[in-house]
């Protein structure tokens, strides 16, 4: 008697199948060469503006390059959705390549400012189109997997990254902190080309309703997120009018850029993108701090405080790991309203530390439990945008991802810094409120996590 035949069923494929691997070397390697460029900066800059004497443009430096990658990712996302993201990916590492490439042999700090724009507008480019080809090019069950390596691919940058740009501004002179770089992009951007040429023909080419609008009401923002910027670094009455004016404008123009119902919590991917950005909102608007109060009130050293720091980033890798590899829960909005809850008990916890009884381990404690929260969300949040989205719709829906989260942090950190300068110095009680605070926007996305679901499910219609 013959046995049934039985037909085996296929594992699914990892993220280093043979069709994967140079794609996932190359997306992974990307994302870290952005993440590393904008930790380096920060560290070789105040050596830069020396250089060139350039101490007059220094918040421009840094809020110019913001605000074309705000632009940036609207047009991305426009340009992804209408003809795949071939085109927004090499045009976005040879924009990055460029502007590094300016700043890197820029004689005046003008020069390097221009640099650093057109930089901006590559890393804008890029970030929306690498979430595109995830969706086009992994299967659904490997989302949550190759969200969790980009979250990982920060890590390292953020461990070595300050303190390896020191090295090279020290020992080899800041311009290689730019000119480095390049090296790396392009041989990452050509692992992945083989498999973009596919990705291309698979994507409808229509034409993007509403594109011309949408790009005018990024230039509005854009404007407005480098006057926050600005805005963020001044201090007194130039500080406030400069925070006021860009406030008002994001305010205008931001709701043009986001899902229709983003600013009363609809259902569905307007929640999805709003607990994006009050995460990025609470945990920036605290880690700022966070050193600070530690030196000042705690006696830490700058790096003992800048430890802690390092302990959320590592924290923030182990939950991005562990959701990768946990059975699918559920309910979508599980792990974002489990991982907006431990940014709240943990930025709670941090603020506890201001008081001289409690040992700074408490500091410590609180702040991993932050990062593991931040792990746990951000790629969550990330596979349900792609979830929630039309394939002729992931290239929008991924920049109004990026847009929340870049303007809500950039908001809460332009009004940290207008409080911690109010006074002739910050005392506990301003550590206090500006933890508070970001506790808070974290206690509002716990409490909106369920809405995350639509009709029961995370797919509409579902």
């Amino acid at each position: 008697m013959l046995s049934p035949s039985v037909t085996a069923v296929p594992a699914p494929p990892g993220l280093f199948a043979p069709r994967l691997r140079a794609m996932t070397v190359g997306s992974v390697a990307l994302i870290s060469l952005l993440a590393f460029e904008a930790l380096a900066v920060g560290t070789a800059m105040p050596t830069v503006a020396r250089s060139l004497d350039g101490l007059a443009l220094y918040g421009i430096a840094f809020g110019g390059p913001f605000a074309a990658g705000v632009l940036a990712m609207v047009v991305s996302g426009i340009w992804c959705d209408a003809r795949g993201p071939k085109g927004p990916m090499w045009h976005g590492v040879a924009w990055f390549v460029v502007g590094l490439v300016i700043a890197g042999t820029a004689p005046v700090m003008g020069a390097l400012v221009v640099g650093r724009v057109v930089q901006g507008f590559g890393s804008g480019l890029l970030s929306v189109a690498l979430y595109v080809i995830v969706g086009h090019a992994y299967p659904e069950e490997l989302h949550r997997r190759i969200f969790a390596a980009f979250a990982a691919a920060w890590v390292v940058p953020s461990l070595v990254g300050p303190a390896l740009a020191g090295l090279i501004v020290e020992y080899l002179g800041w311009r290689w902190v730019f000119l480095a770089v390049p090296a790396v992009a392009v041989p990452a951007v050509l692992l992945i080309h083989p498999g973009l040429r596919s990705l291309e023909r698979s994507v409808p080419t229509r034409p993007a309703a509403g594109a011309v609008a949408r790009i005018g009401w990024a230039c509005g923002a854009a404007v407005s997120a480098a006057l926050l910027h600005i805005g963020g670094q001044q201090r007194g009455a130039t500080a406030l009018a400069l925070v006021a004016f860009a406030v008002v404008g994001l305010l205008v123009c931001a709701p043009r850029l986001l899902p229709p119902g983003f600013l009363r919590a609809a259902r569905g991917l307007p929640t999805v993108v709003g607990l994006r950005g009050l995460a990025s909102a609470a945990f920036v608007g605290a880690e700022v701090v966070i050193p600070l109060m530690l030196s000042r009130e705690r006696g830490l050293s700058p790096t003992a405080a800048g430890l802690v720091l390092t302990v959320g980033a590592l924290a923030w890798s182990v939950g991005s790991w562990v959701q990768g590899r946990i059975p699918v829960p559920a309910s979508r909005a599980t792990l974002p309203r489990v991982g907006l809850s431990c940014i709240t008990i943990g930025t709670v916890t941090v603020a506890l530390a201001v008081r001289p009884e409690l040992p700074v381990a408490v500091a410590v404690l609180g702040w991993a439990v932050a990062g593991v929260g931040m792990g746990l969300l951000y790629p969550s949040l990330s596979v349900l945008t792609l979830e929630l989205s039309a394939p002729g719709e992931q290239g929008r829906n991924s920049s109004s991802l990026q847009l929340g989260d870049s303007l809500f942090a950039a908001t809460v950190l332009a009004l940290t810094g207008a409080v911690l300068a109010a006074g002739s110095a910050p005392g506990p009680a301003d550590y206090t409120v500006t933890l508070v605070v970001a506790a808070g926007l974290g206690l509002l996305g716990a409490v909106l996590a369920g809405r995350v679901v639509v009709g029961g499910s995370a797919r509409p219609g579902g």
